[in-house]
């Protein structure tokens, strides 16, 4: 019998730990959604003209699948063999126009360099937008590829190459609709919550809507 596809979303609870099982065509359908080529040539567009967190955020943003949302396994083929490898050939060329027995040049010391701290930091935890999350992704669409100050409203998480299967909440996101979001689980999970009404104002109209009410009072 086969065993079951089963989709694998990073948690928008308070579990942040997801146990995602290794699909077969996990690459195949990315690679089908994301153009690679296409889309390394983008970023490489954005660099030039952008400043890099703007490009970063690009990067990711064209990265979104047609509908929908990416699972784990794609979000990190996404990072392991496109983000980290969208430098690969620039390295390569500089490697082959380098003659036999000549020193590297700076450019190649800085990409080489750059493509070290990159994976090192995939390895020990990469903070990225989370494309796996269904409200995050949609809002994230309506992104204008301009005002980073948009993206930074929205959920972050972090993931790493050394342990694939955990996700962990970076930034829950202070979007209004992200936020509104939280509240309802919060409340679904603590029902109590939902109760306390410390917070909610005695106020609820403007103060002249009691004038008459307060002059009768007063006189009494």
């Amino acid at each position: 019998m086969a065993p079951s596809k089963t989709s694998g979303k990073a948690s928008s609870g308070k579990k942040e730990k997801v146990f995602h099982p290794q699909s077969r065509k996990a690459g195949q359908l990315v690679r089908t959604q994301l153009r690679k080529s296409k889309l390394v040539e983008l970023s490489k567009e954005r660099y030039k003209k952008q400043g890099s967190q703007v490009s970063i955020y690009s990067f990711f943003y064209h990265a979104l699948p047609p509908e929908g949302e990416l699972s784990l396994d794609e979000l990190h083929f996404v990072v392991r063999d496109i983000w980290l490898a969208r430098l690969d050939s620039e390295l390569d060329a500089e490697k082959a126009a380098r003659r036999k027995g000549r020193p590297r040049s700076l450019k190649e010391q800085k990409l080489e360099e750059q493509k070290l701290r990159e994976t090192e930091l995939y390895r020990t935890g990469m903070e990225v937008i989370d494309l796996t999350h269904p409200t995050n992704v949609e809002l994230f669409r309506k992104w204008d590829q301009k005002e980073a100050a948009y993206v930074q409203q929205l959920r972050f998480v972090r993931i790493s190459s050394a342990s694939p299967d955990t996700v962990v909440l970076a930034r829950p996101g202070q979007h209004p609709l992200l936020k509104e979001e939280q509240k309802r689980e919060a409340a679904s999970q603590n029902p109590e919550d939902a109760m306390d009404t410390d917070e909610v104002p005695l106020l609820l109209e403007p103060p002249s809507r009691f004038a008459s009410t307060i002059q009768t009072m007063d006189g009494a």
